[in-house]
């Protein structure tokens, strides 16, 4: 068990699916934090280093999840944070990108509550 609370960064533009994400993970010991688009996500990656990043694919602005993906695995100190891609694209094409950017790890929208924390939960060091 883990010493401290896993710190969790929700990014999602779509406020009722962060909602849902948030409400889900509300009762676990997890920090939560959250962002609207890639450029909001960059900046919390940074201050927070969180442990496990649940990233939307399609953000709005400048730049979107596979891209903020692409950035977190190439800065040194944020490689390590796991990424927990959600995508409301499920083609073979899609996840491979997802897969291509650096995520460890893709649910497709809407995904149920237990797939959510199952996933969550087997990303995250015991």
């Amino acid at each position: 068990m883990p010493d401290r609370p896993s710190c969790l960064l929700i990014v999602e533009d779509q406020i009722d699916i962060r909602r849902f994400i948030r409400m889900t993970l509300e009762m676990t010991d997890h920090t939560l934090h959250e962002a609207e688009d890639g450029l909001q996500a960059l900046a919390a990656l940074r201050a927070l280093r969180p442990d496990l990043v649940l990233l939307d694919v399609m953000l709005p602005g400048e730049i979107d999840g596979l891209e903020v993906c692409r950035r977190l695995r190439a800065d040194p100190e944020l490689a390590h944070t796991r990424v927990l891609m959600l995508s409301a694209r499920g083609l073979p094409a899609d996840l491979a990108a997802a897969r291509q950017a650096g995520a460890d790890a893709c649910l497709v929208k809407p995904c149920s509550p237990i797939d959510l924390l199952d996933q969550i939960e087997a990303m995250l060091p015991s």
